[in-house]
């Protein structure tokens, strides 16, 4: 199984990070590999939305990474399933009171399976690299 994980502090409520968080159509403001995203199905931020979404694969290549919200608590916990694309990994946002803020902890699991397994190293590497973009969301959040 791959796994990564990250934290940091935002300056900011609970409430404020989930809200952005949430709302997928924000994440090219903190996520570089997100070219484009809409909402397929299902009300913003809401358990069951689909997002649909356009990331950068190996080489530069736009690679599908549609998602859909499996977990939502407001201002505690938020969880996500990748329904699209050749990695599939399963995410959580949990969120708690921080002194002057809001501490984030940003979790990816995946269980390859057929040829993927062979890309492990690849996947995990990918991974590593999209929870440590919490730096990114920290910036732009504190920004505000």
């Amino acid at each position: 199984m791959a796994h990564a994980e990250n934290q940091t502090t935002i300056s900011r409520s609970p409430e404020d990070v989930y809200a952005f968080l949430a709302d997928g159509l924000k994440n090219p403001a903190w996520r570089s590999g997100v070219q484009a995203i809409s909402l397929k199905s299902g009300a913003p931020g809401a358990l069951g939305a689909v997002y649909s979404q356009t990331l950068t694969g190996p080489g530069g290549r736009p690679i599908d990474g549609d998602y859909e919200i499996t977990a939502t608590a407001p201002g505690r916990h938020l969880g996500f399933r990748v329904v699209a694309g050749p990695a599939r990994p399963a995410g959580e946002y949990h969120l708690s009171p921080a002194p002057g803020g809001t501490n984030v902890r940003f979790i990816l699991d995946l269980q390859p399976k057929g040829l993927a397994k062979l890309l492990g190293p690849l996947i995990q590497k990918t991974m590593e690299g999209e929870v440590a973009q919490l730096a990114r969301l920290k910036a732009v959040l504190e920004a505000k």
